[in-house]
């Protein structure tokens, strides 16, 4: 991936990279416009207000950045050991904002003022020419109660028909499916707490109160439970997943005094990634999480896996060198030389990777054993010659290695497995985010709405596809009692 600096030397590629971005751009309206009109028609809306209805949407992912600049990396300056302030960025325009709706308003004079200045004579239209400036506005999200209105028809025999309405959440529920998701993703990808939400709603002249909203999250759930576990079974179904924890409060009736420790465990593929709560972080969830998974689990260091597998044979574990490599970026001040050496020859792991990242498979393995496999081995040489003491932080750090090392090396064997777990940590950052503002959850039955609702959510956005449209379209497929698509199959 070109970085910026690559594109400002050379006008042709960055030509030919806004040009890739303005397809995928419409590519993204395009697939909003699908979906939305596939969401209309369950519905039983008239498709012809589906251009109305996109001005009101969420704002699809930002992927400029994305294409322009890259995946945010570890990065490290070899020259300079401490990270100097970055000098604030100046003279640069406005952004383009090419996803927004455009809305043209055009300005005329009064009939009063449609006298020239200078002379006195009639001013009259310049056909075709204006002064034209962007100005980007909002329109404020309004609440509205729809009233549905079913016709009734008789026939003379005494037959009485009436037209059928929309599909329902809940039976006798109030509140729409739309209704429903926006508070979903307010939560689970905005990470608005419920009463955040309230105060939003209040403001803008809706009564309500969060346990109302938490009844609509759980009516989602309960037709959304199906689609969980198949997408549970597509992750489970790539020979290589990606596996990290991270802990979730448990929160009782006196939150100070009652607040349990629970782990949040994510699975994750390329294009999906499912999520689960527990109360223990012991090789009892990981058992939960993998069920009878077959192929490469790629993970940290933690026991769990490892007590795992010597349960059971039948998958393999690799290791993320990010996390061995975090291990000679933190004694950095304390051993310079020894973490330099460690950390160059972990770069040029990176660097070979960056470079083979587009070749197929076949092609990948060949140049990582050519290249990548001689680069392992002196890292291994490297730290058996290393004289430290085994407590030291570097000591430990060099342990780390040598304990992890066969796992280490399974990228090298197998072309689907990365260098790192990164693509993990990421999705765990949603997750975090959210513990962070809203601080867990309430009820065990909490816990399960939250990993349901973060694992469509986080899939939908890892496929490029708004979390809400797809809460909508899948909700409305489940209550028509239709095979809900998963988020890849819509991406």
């Amino acid at each position: 991936m070109p970085t910026l600096a690559d594109l400002k030397r050379d006008p042709e590629r960055l030509h030919q990279a806004a040009t890739l971005l303005e397809a995928e751009n419409k590519k993204l309206l395009d697939k909003v416009m699908t979906l939305q009109a596939r969401i209309d028609a369950l519905e039983g809306r008239d498709p012809g207000t589906l251009q109305m209805r996109i001005a009101e949407l969420e704002q699809q992912l930002s992927v400029r950045n994305q294409a322009l600049f890259g995946d945010k990396s570890e990065t490290r300056n070899r020259q300079q050991r401490r990270a100097e302030k970055k000098k604030a960025q100046t003279g640069h325009g406005p952004r383009e904002q090419a996803e927004l709706l455009r809305i043209e308003q055009v300005h005329t004079l009064d009939a009063a003022d449609e006298m020239c200045p200078k002379c006195g004579g009639e001013l009259r239209v310049f056909d075709g020419q204006f002064e034209e400036a962007d100005e980007v506005d909002v329109v404020e999200r309004r609440f509205v109660v729809v009233q549905h209105k079913r016709q009734k028809y008789r026939c003379d025999c005494g037959c009485i028909e009436t037209a059928e309405g929309p599909p329902k959440l809940q039976k006798s529920g109030r509140y729409s499916v739309g209704f429903a998701t926006a508070v979903a993703v307010g939560k689970y990808a905005d990470h608005l707490p419920l009463q955040r939400q309230v105060v939003q709603m209040r403001r803008q002249g809706l009564e309500i109160d969060s346990q109302t909203l938490w009844d609509q999250l759980f009516a989602l759930c309960e037709h959304l439970v199906p689609a969980y576990e198949a997408l549970h079974d597509h992750v489970l179904s790539h020979p290589v997943v990606g596996a990290d924890e991270t802990t979730w409060r448990l929160m009782g009736k006196k939150a100070v005094t009652n607040t349990k420790r629970w782990q949040v465990w994510a699975l994750s593929a390329p294009d999906a990634v499912i999520y689960q709560l527990h109360p223990s972080r012991g090789a009892e969830a990981a058992a939960q999480l993998l069920q009878d998974f077959s192929g490469t689990v790629m993970c940290d260091g933690y026991s769990a896996y490892q007590s795992l597998k010597k349960r059971r044979h039948d998958f393999k574990l690799a290791h993320c060198w990010a996390h061995a490599r975090r291990k000679f970026v933190e004694i950095e001040e304390s051993f310079p030389k020894q973490s330099e050496e460690a950390l160059e020859l972990i770069a040029e792991l990176y660097r070979i990777e960056r470079e083979i990242d587009e070749e197929p498979p076949d092609e990948r393995l060949r140049i990582r054993q050519q290249r990548a496999g001689p680069v392992v081995q002196q890292i291994h040489r490297w730290a058996l010659q290393q004289r430290t003491l085994p407590q030291s932080p570097l000591g430990k750090a060099i342990a780390y290695l040598g304990k992890h090392f066969d796992g280490l090396r399974v990228f090298l064997t197998d072309p689907d497995v990365p260098l790192d777990n990164n693509r993990t940590e990421r999705a765990l950052r949603g997750v975090v985010v959210g513990r962070k503002n809203h601080y867990g959850s309430r009820s065990e039955r909490g816990t399960k709405v939250a990993a349901m609702m973060y694992s469509l959510i986080e899939s939908a956005k890892i496929n490029r596809v708004d979390p809400d449209l797809y809460l909508k379209l899948a909700v409305l497929e489940a209550i028509g009692g239709r095979p809900v698509p998963l988020p890849h199959q819509l991406g």
